[in-house]
């Protein structure tokens, strides 16, 4: 069996891979091509032309927004995901970017280094206590629900969602007060923290007066997708000061840069290179499980977690 992999896996995921089956960069040999394995890769329609005989696609991690998944179902090929594996990797990140913005950790490093402060503690770097404040779920996945414990166990965060795809019993299984629209969850959130998919519904889903539902103290952490929170729309509402401060670790064009969003020239608004998987726990959890499920679906098994 063939498999495409062009991007970075953890190394012993790799050599599993190589052991079991040839693995290709190129699409110079399009045809022997069974199984694609990517992180971010595009496969659309025009890759799946090239490659007649794909039979799988693996995700190597859970969001499928780069795969033409329509297009994969309506030929048949399967495609799996791996949706646990880096759970807690994203949830941590999600912390400590709160954190981080809550204290204002990455401006006073930086003020600090080009010698702003005449004396210590400076009134300008005063934050805010994560502990007791309230924590705005949209979205009630496996990453929210892992940041959300931290949170709650941690600092004593009370717990409040938005999901429309969870039931007001289910939510409040999870010890969460739910809500039903995104702006009502905001306004009564102090942090707001933004885990779902992309997709059509969720494109753009905090924009424009949406900004207007926050509080001036709020922070808004998105670790999700690039989309979901309409970046220009951000740059104004944190220049306005609608909301505290925000940390963002996916954009629309990326990785991002201070000539692809103007976001970088605020000082109230933290952004990282989509790094929520990127700790070497993850890495492994993510690459074994993407090998060891190609490796069983090419042999005719199941998927364990089939998105299409």
């Amino acid at each position: 069996m063939t498999v495409f992999l062009k991007e970075y896996i953890h190394p012993d995921a790799r050599r599993m891979l190589e052991e079991h089956c040839t693995v290709v960069d190129n699409f110079d040999n399009p045809d022997e091509i069974d199984a694609i394995i990517l992180r971010s890769y595009p496969v659309d329609a025009e890759v799946m032309d090239k490659c007649r005989n794909l039979k799988l696609i693996g995700k190597h991690g859970v969001g499928c927004n780069t795969i033409d998944l329509a297009e994969a179902k309506k030929r048949g090929i399967t495609v799996l995901n791996t949706p646990l594996a880096n759970t807690n990797s994203v949830a941590e990140l999600i912390v400590g970017l709160i954190l981080n913005i809550a204290r204002n950790i990455t401006v006073a490093h930086e003020k600090t280094q080009e010698g702003a402060f005449p004396s210590i503690a400076p009134k300008e770097m005063t934050g805010m206590e994560v502990s007791g404040k309230t924590l705005g779920l949209i979205g009630t996945g496996n990453i929210a629900r892992r940041a959300a414990q931290i949170l709650h166990d941690g600092f004593g965060v009370k717990v409040i969602g938005y999901d429309p795809f969870v039931s007001k019993e289910a939510m409040e299984k999870m010890g969460y007060e739910k809500y039903e629209t995104v702006p009502e969850l905001i306004a009564a959130s102090d942090i707001v923290n933004v885990s779902v998919p992309l997709t059509p519904a969720t494109e753009n889903l905090i924009a424009g007066e949406t900004f207007n539902s926050f509080k001036k103290t709020a922070i808004l952490v998105n670790a999700a997708r690039g989309g979901i929170v309409n970046e220009a729309d951000l740059y104004e509402a944190l220049k306005a000061g609608k909301l505290r401060a925000a940390a963002c670790d996916a954009f629309v064009n990326e990785p991002p840069t201070k000539e692809n969003t103007n976001l970088y020239e605020l000082e109230n608004f933290i952004g990282t290179p989509h790094i929520g998987a990127c700790a070497e726990e993850a890495l492994y959890r993510m690459g074994d499980e993407v090998v060891r499920e190609v490796i069983k679906v090419l042999g005719g098994a199941e998927p364990a977690h089939r998105v299409v």
